[in-house]
């Protein structure tokens, strides 16, 4: 594998403020924190709770040009910037049109650029989020919509948030947990927004109007828990969403795991489920640019790369829109059955996994069996065993898997990187392996596997 190390002056200052999922503290450790009551019906309201007074954002939009932050400022123009002026005249083959056939190894330009700077509207979304379980306004936007992008290093983007995401917990818990320390039994909670480019001058450079639905990683406890939860469940399609509806045969279903599912959408109080809020922004925005090519990208990272996935697969499967959707994946743990990968290839969605060999999270959950053929566009490789021992023992196991619902398939194209080729993250532990940063570490520097 070919990679340019050290990274650009540029992209060390996004290594510098990218923030990866973070390992919160646990919040029933905090026990002077206070509790959240949820009962408001406006998300919005929910997301502005935590926003900075007046004076505090117009003091940190100041800051932007003073302090370190400006780096990544830039950074976010040379993201863009670098791409080469064809942009605009292979936008759909940029965004997977023809399964980036051609484009991975070596690397295009282009692509680089688009995933960099898709990476840093995820990097918005962890930076917007109050991660704090001793804070009153935990797991919720600490900026308005307005100033959302900027105030998280993204100044000058071309594109203005549209609408606040919320997720909610599916877990039914024990009625003693009302009394735990604030978070630890919080079921909703900011994980993301939609952001639509507004800039004639970005549109024209990007050859369309570009919407990003972007989504954070895990964060609050029972984000943690509902990862844990791995076993297959339907994917129901249309306004049919209730996850607790099982079938006489699933085999043949497009099923995805629950902990996810749940997330997407569970709803609470007078809060709208994920899923619902999406499908009520997509709806808008396709209907005020009827007459115009449109695309949307789905990016997140770790469980936000899982969520994006299933946004996507639901916008299709809705909408059944003409508009491209593609996922650029981060660090993206698996989310489906074999039934699941194929329904999405016939829906025309497309995706990019971009991931990190030595990063266990995108080796989980379940079980791949070797016979799994690749996805669509993926070269074909032989993984099978000969020997019968050996064979015999893994049909066992898949066997095992297939009863207990914990066959998953691999979607989408793949671009497989490794901290073990880059000199500067050579021996870095697991953490360091997920972090969002050290994807687009890894990204900038790769030039192809040969």
């Amino acid at each position: 594998m070919r990679l340019s190390f050290p990274i650009s002056s540029e992209l060390q200052s996004v290594g510098q403020y990218c923030i990866s999922e973070p390992t919160p503290n646990l919040p029933f450790l905090q026990p002077n924190s206070s509790k959240i009551s949820l009962n408001n019906n406006n998300i919005d309201s929910f997301s502005s709770r935590a926003k900075l007074s007046c004076d505090e954002e117009q003091l940190a939009l100041s800051s932007l040009s003073t302090t370190s932050t400006s780096s990544f400022s830039s950074s976010s123009s040379f993201a863009f910037s670098s791409t080469k002026t064809t942009l605009c005249k292979k936008w759909m083959d940029i965004q997977g049109f023809k399964n980036w056939e051609g484009l991975l190894d070596p690397l295009d330009e282009n692509l680089r650029g688009e995933i960099v700077r898709y990476g840093h509207f995820v990097d918005a979304a962890y930076k917007s989020c109050d991660f704090e379980p001793s804070s009153p306004s935990y797991a919720q936007c600490r900026y308005s919509k307005r100033k959302l992008l900027a105030l998280s290093g993204l100044p000058e983007t071309g594109y203005r948030v549209t609408k606040n995401l919320i997720a909610t917990s599916g877990i039914q818990l024990p009625k003693w947990t009302e009394r735990a320390p604030n978070g630890m039994a919080m079921r909703s909670s900011w994980i993301g927004y939609v952001a639509v480019c507004q800039d004639k001058r970005v549109i024209s450079k990007l050859g369309r109007r570009d919407v990003v639905i972007a989504l954070r990683g895990t964060a609050t406890c029972l984000e943690w828990l509902e990862n844990l939860r791995a076993t297959l469940t339907p994917m129901l399609s249309g306004q049919n969403n209730n996850n607790d509806i099982h079938h006489d045969d699933d085999s043949s279903l497009p099923m995805v795991d629950n902990g996810f599912l749940s997330l997407y959408t569970s709803k609470i109080g007078g809060f709208q489920s994920l899923q619902d809020s999406l499908r009520q922004e997509i709806k808008r925005i396709m209907s005020i640019y009827v007459d115009e090519p449109l695309s949307f990208t789905v990016t997140g990272h770790s469980l936000g790369a899982a969520l994006a996935t299933l946004a996507a697969y639901d916008i299709k499967e809705t909408f059944k829109c003409k508009h491209l959707v593609t996922v650029v994946s981060f660090g993206g743990p698996r989310v489906g059955n074999h039934s699941f990968r194929c329904r999405l290839e016939e829906q025309g969605t497309k995706v990019l996994r971009i991931v990190n060999s030595d990063d266990l999270i995108t080796k989980v959950p379940g079980f791949v069996p070797d016979d799994e053929p690749p996805a669509a566009g993926e070269p074909s490789s032989s993984m099978g065993n000969n020997n019968n021992n050996n064979h015999l023992l893994t049909s066992w196991i898949e066997k095992v898997m297939e009863d207990n619902q914990w066959v998953y398939a691999n979607v989408g194209r793949e671009l497989r990187l490794s901290s073990r080729n880059s000199p500067e993250l050579n021996g870095g532990d697991f953490a360091t392996s997920h972090e969002l940063k050290t994807y687009l570490h890894l990204v900038n520097g790769f030039v192809s596997s040969h």
